[in-house]
């Protein structure tokens, strides 16, 4: 039994096709949907599913009643986004029937611009990872390789795009969380700048970290999607006033004298895959060939910025995950207690997985007395020196260009017992998130053998500069084919 892919696949396509009633808006919801029934055995992208109101959207769109630069287009979103219908969870225990009251300004901003929204994606609980391994319900499979992780923690959203369930994804991105699953899944991934885009209604992790972006096949796709979910919110203390171009209008626009930064700090990193830096240095080679001037530049303070970002972003969660406690809302256990703290601690036990654990610990102990200056202060002296590296060399250079990740993806259970060998996955992508910076994941070439899988290279750029960003990246993607490469799935 074979199963058809989607009518059309990528949003502009999707977008375009509905508009000039080649389809219909329900047709491609129903193919999404009948794709996500024949594949989902095998994936595990999805925590819940809104077929119904899914096709209600659909049928609205058709009608004439619903319309936008989305208008019936089949899109999943994370599962820490939070929506009035259906559940929260977070991929956790701690959540698995919490139903949020309100919608995630980016849910808002979808569905005001005609998305058709089929269901929530897996993730890395709250999260926390970099495979999806962490997820309370299941672990989520690579389509290029179902023997393989599809990074994260926004893997199920990366995986849903990549096997064809969707037009487009949301996911968030705390050190990586888009980028790394768009390398290992073949997709372009988006990190806005913080502040860009609204995180009112994103279940938070690591608050001064956390930023919400665009999963899609094709530069044009986050471009469309960037478009839609940026803007100033004043829900949002820490979105930023600023105005939102358009990013398509200019997007085939080459950039007139451009500068690529390459930073000798990450060419020393030890345990890259020959063939990343091999894919890497030919689309080097390629800027080069475009016109582009490649310039030298140094980040000192790379070396510091796993250890910086594994002190901050736990002890934001600290913070964060104080409130889940089982009175207010969240797990509560039903073993017998005798007093509150023991309420709280069985009811944390049960409702956090190790991995949160983990990390609620290392925040605690940072913050604790005796212990607040030796590290988590200088855990933020990091991150000033970290972000004054990155002006420095964006005064030389447009973008930065490096690897997403250091190695393709691995196989489900090579790094679950070694905490440090995953969050050393994240090595190329934390310091962007710890500067606030922009920063694009897409593809740049394969692994030879008989099963192929996506390499990734990253474009940084200085805040606010998607834009410029986009520009460039689609400038090597109009040269390449790569995106063009689909997985080929069959059902179970």
């Amino acid at each position: 039994m074979s199963i058809s892919s989607l009518a059309f696949d990528t949003l502009l396509a999707a977008r375009d096709a509905i508009r000039d009633r080649k389809i219909s808006s329900v047709e491609l919801t129903q193919q999404a949907l009948a794709r996500i029934e024949a594949l989902e055995p095998r994936i595990l992208a999805f925590n819940s599913l809104y077929a119904d109101r899914a096709l209600a959207q659909a049928k609205a769109v058709d009608e004439g009643e619903r319309t936008g630069s989305l208008a019936g287009v089949p899109i999943a979103i994370k599962d820490n986004l939070c929506t009035r219908y259906g559940t929260t969870t977070c991929s956790s225990k701690m959540l698995a029937n919490f139903r949020a009251p309100y919608d995630a300004t980016v849910v808002k901003m979808l569905e005001a611009a005609g998305a058709v929204i089929v269901g929530k994606t897996n993730l890395d609980e709250f999260a926390m990872g970099s495979s999806t391994e962490n997820s309370a319900f299941k672990t989520t499979r690579n389509p290029w390789d179902t023997s393989r992780v599809p990074g994260g923690s926004s893997g199920g959203s990366a995986a849903a795009l990549a096997a064809g369930m969707c037009c487009a994804s949301l996911g968030s991105d705390t050190g990586g969380s888009i980028r790394q699953p768009a390398a290992l899944c073949g997709l372009v991934g988006l990190k806005p700048t913080y502040g860009r885009v609204s995180r009112y209604g994103l279940v938070a992790f690591a608050s001064s970290l956390d930023q919400i972006g665009p999963f899609g096949w094709t530069v044009a796709d986050a471009a469309l999607l960037l478009n839609v979910i940026s803007g100033h919110d004043p829900k949002d203390s820490t979105s930023v006033p600023t105005a939102v171009p358009d990013y398509l209008a200019s997007l085939d626009q080459p950039v007139k004298g451009l500068r690529i930064g390459i930073a000798k700090e990450f060419e020393l990193t030890a345990g890259m895959d020959p063939q990343v830096k091999a894919a890497v240095d030919t689309a080097i080679a390629l800027y080069k060939s475009m016109g582009a001037t490649i310039v030298d530049v140094s980040l000192p303070h790379t070396e510091y910025g796993i250890a910086a970002y594994y002190v901050i972003a736990p002890c934001e969660a600290s913070s964060n995950l104080a409130r889940y406690d089982g009175v207010h809302f969240g797990h509560r256990t039903k073993e017998p207690v005798e007093n509150i703290i023991e309420l709280f601690s069985k009811s944390r036990a049960e409702g956090f997985g190790e991995e949160v654990q983990r990390r609620i610990m290392i925040g605690t102990y940072a913050l604790s007395s005796g212990y607040y200056d030796a590290y988590y202060v200088r855990a933020l002296q990091a991150k000033t020196l970290i972000k004054r590296d990155f002006d420095q060399a964006f005064e030389k250079c447009d973008a930065i260009l490096c690897p997403t990740t250091p190695t393709p993806a691995f196989k489900a259970g090579e790094k679950t017992g070694d905490p440090l060998q995953m969050y050393l996955c994240d090595v190329f992508t934390v310091t962007c998130n710890i500067a606030g910076i922009a920063g694009l994941s897409m593809p740049c070439g394969f692994t030879n053998g008989d099963q192929p899988l996506p390499i990734g290279m990253q474009l940084l750029g200085p805040t606010f500069s998607e834009e410029k960003l986009l520009r460039i990246a689609r400038m090597y993607e109009s040269a390449t084919d790569w995106n063009t490469r689909r997985p080929k799935l069959e059902p179970v």
